[in-house]
Parts: structure tokens; sequence; C-alpha cells
């Protein structure tokens, strides 16, 4: 069976009850998945910024390191301190681990929303990403 693009006002997407069946609907699901498409990209970049901040704020110049590694040798009631660090990055990279199953899971229903082999819905999602691609990679050089 050969599967082929087809531009038609009707189609299932994702879910049953997602189903179209008229123009208006055609039209309400093409912004819907460009929408999509456009927060995917606002999540890759959003996710790229907030990793540069996470290992900006995790990142100790060597002189601190060494103060530290003096100050651990002379007192042993500095555990607070060193220990923030560890639970700092705990939470950096689970907020990290949250925000990527988030771009994965979207990444996938656009996918599966453009395996309908409905031309319209590859096109919304085509012009999303072209559209978030455009508004959100600026936003990247302002870190």
């Amino acid at each position: 069976m050969a599967m082929h693009f087809v531009f038609s006002d009707k189609v299932m997407l994702l879910f049953d009850f997602w189903c179209v069946h008229s123009p208006a609907g055609m039209a309400l699901s093409v912004l819907v998945v460009l929408l999509l498409a456009v927060l995917y990209e606002g999540i890759k970049v959003g996710k790229a910024k907030l990793l540069y901040h996470t290992l900006a704020s995790l990142h100790m110049p060597a002189s601190q390191e060494l103060i530290l590694a003096r100050e651990r040798d002379s007192v042993d009631s500095d555990s607070l301190s060193v220990s923030r660090t560890p639970l700092r990055w705990f939470l950096c990279h689970l907020g990290q681990s949250l925000v990527h199953v988030i771009q994965v899971v979207i990444g996938y229903f656009m996918m599966l929303a453009v395996m309908s082999y409905n031309a319209w819905i590859f096109l919304g999602v085509v012009l999303g990403s072209a559209v978030g691609y455009y508004l959100v990679f600026p936003l990247l050089g302002k870190v």
C-alpha cells in the first residue's frame, strides 16, 4: 500500500476525539499543530539557555575550589556550603530532564500528526517550525 500526502479536510489526529470533518476544523487543527511546532522550537532554545545558566551557576573558579579545599581540611563544619553544590546540581539536572521529556513528547506528537499524511497538517508543522525558529533563535544570543 503506497502512502502519499492528501489535501483533505477530513483526518483523525493523535486521539479518537480529534476527528476533523470540516474546513473550519482543519484550519483550527493546522493552527494547533503550528503552535505546537512554535512551542517545540521555543523549548529547544529555552533548554539551551537553561543549560547555559545551569553550567554557569555550578561552575566554580579554581581559586574558590582551592579555598574550599583548605577550609574543608581545617574545619569540618562547613559541610553546608559543600553539600549545596550536589543538591543544586541534582535540582538543575532534574529540571533539565523534565524540560527534555516535554520536548520529546511534543516532538512525537508533531511526528504522529505528520504521519496522518494530511498535507495541510504537514504544512502547519513545517510553517510552525520555521516561524518558531525565526522568533526564538535570536533569543539564544541574549543569554
